[in-house]
């Protein structure tokens, strides 16, 4: 209603002062609208801010914060409207009043990617904040939030806050050189948080609570193929817990404090198992610990008996997806996340077919049997093709796959050829490393 959400920024307004409400505002919108320019973002954070400097003050019309946003609004839906642009405008302009408020202000933009920000040098950086201290920052700003838009608001705070008081010192130090490194040592916690919670949170954005413990444990099985799955499981659901926590949370450490938690659990139960994981685990820094682990490529696939199906009745069951995920990904180390989950989406899909049926396990073997046909083929590919690029240097790689692809493609022309090259190398460079972007890598699949 109108007056919870006047009540609600006036509230935000009076608490921050004017100038931390503007910063929080850019950072808001920039992570909103990740692919919106700087210019639109600045429009968009003027009004705002001029709206609840005004509306905000004592003495204030009580009808002055809703006429206002409404005018925004209306704003919003005029065909040259200076705000960032979004393909579900139009549906929201359809609505009249509060519901086309709540309708705009509800739109984001899909997140970038793949961060995009890269830091200047010291000496680029003190350039800019010299000739304009005000315009660095919010250029700052826009470009780190929209880069890390979906780091948890807490975490984006104090990451931005830090860097942009380093620069301040810094920039105006004698010893400009050794105040930046004595600056960014302390900060790099702070940063390997922001981008560890970045791909955390678009990992769960993408997948959802219930897909991320399947992308999690397909994950550990593949770094650590000997651990059990009653060691694995509680891991991947304690991971899945930390992003349905945290992603959306204005707790100030809600992250930090729960990340680490994590990190030490997966320290007490690796570690004794496995030297790799013994290694991240040394350092006394837990968050370069976390790090460490999610960088770590998958182990070779060890010596196994030969995988069982996973039988009918244990598909239906709970954990069918997830005991089926693990006996592939142990098996299958260089399988990359996209393509385990796509095969998780397909299992699920062959259960919501079978399982509430009369005859589950007639379904199940006539059903299971066309989807192996289509996708064992396709797993074998991806195996290879991410195995052999996780081991070769990458022009080797290019090499070997032009060569590879010549010989299963005797018919196509030279242009076709460099086409599926170029196909097959972008998916690789993005879609086999430990850190994939879900989303792009699903439409790459």
């Amino acid at each position: 209603g109108k007056a919870y959400v006047r009540d609600k920024v006036c509230q935000e307004y009076k608490m921050l002062g004017k100038e931390n409400f503007r910063s929080l505002t850019i950072i808001a919108n920039s992570r909103k609208y990740s692919n919106g320019t700087f210019e639109e973002i600045a429009h968009l954070v003027r009004e705002i801010v001029s709206l609840a400097e005004t509306c905000c003050a004592d003495g204030a019309d009580p009808s002055c914060y809703d006429t206002g946003s409404t005018a925004l609004s209306v704003k919003s839906c005029s065909a040259d409207s200076p705000f960032p642009a979004h393909p579900g405008t139009a549906e929201c302009c359809a609505h009249e009043g509060l519901e086309r408020k709540l309708c705009l202000a509800a739109l984001r933009h899909p997140p970038r990617p793949l961060p995009q920000y890269l830091q200047p040098s010291d000496k680029e950086l003190c350039q800019a904040f010299r000739q304009d201290p005000r315009e660095f920052a919010d250029r700052f700003l826009y470009e780190y939030a929209s880069s890390y838009s979906q780091a948890p608001l807490p975490v984006l705070l104090g990451s931005t806050r830090t860097f942009l008081s380093m620069v301040s010192t810094c920039c105006i130090s004698p010893a400009t050189a050794a105040c930046f490194l004595k600056e960014k040592l302390e900060r790099k916690t702070l940063s390997l948080l922001t981008l560890t919670s970045h791909r955390i949170c678009s990992r769960f954005s993408a997948y959802g609570k219930d897909k991320v413990s399947f992308s999690y444990l397909a994950s550990l099985a593949q770094k650590a193929p000997t651990a059990s799955f009653e060691d694995l499981l509680p891991l991947a659901e304690d991971a899945a817990e930390v992003s349905s926590q945290c992603c959306d949370s204005v707790a100030e450490d809600c992250m930090q404090k729960k990340l680490l938690e994590h990190t030490a659990k997966v320290c007490t139960a690796l570690s004794a198992r496995d030297g790799r994981f013994a290694d991240c685990c040394k350092g006394r820094n837990l968050m370069e610990n976390h790090f460490c682990i999610l960088a770590m490529p998958p182990a070779p696939a060890p010596k196994l008996p030969a995988a069982s199906e996973p039988t009918n009745k244990e598909l239906c069951g709970k954990e069918g997806a997830l005991h089926a995920t693990r006996r592939l990904a142990r098996r299958q180390p260089s399988l990359p996340d996209a393509v385990l989950a796509k095969l998780y989406d397909a299992s699920g899909k062959l259960r919501g077919a079978c399982c509430s049926t009369k005859d589950p396990s007639t379904c199940l073997d006539s059903q299971r049997q066309r989807m192996e046909a289509g996708l064992l083929p396709f797993l074998e590919k991806a195996s290879q093709l991410c195995g052999q690029y996780n081991k070769l240097p990458f022009l080797e790689f290019k090499k070997s796959l032009r060569e590879s692809l010549a010989h299963a493609e005797p018919e196509a022309s030279p242009a076709q050829l460099e086409q599926l090259l170029e196909q097959r190398v972008s998916f690789a460079s993005t879609c086999c490393l430990p850190d994939a972007p879900p989303l792009l890598c699903a439409s790459k699949v």
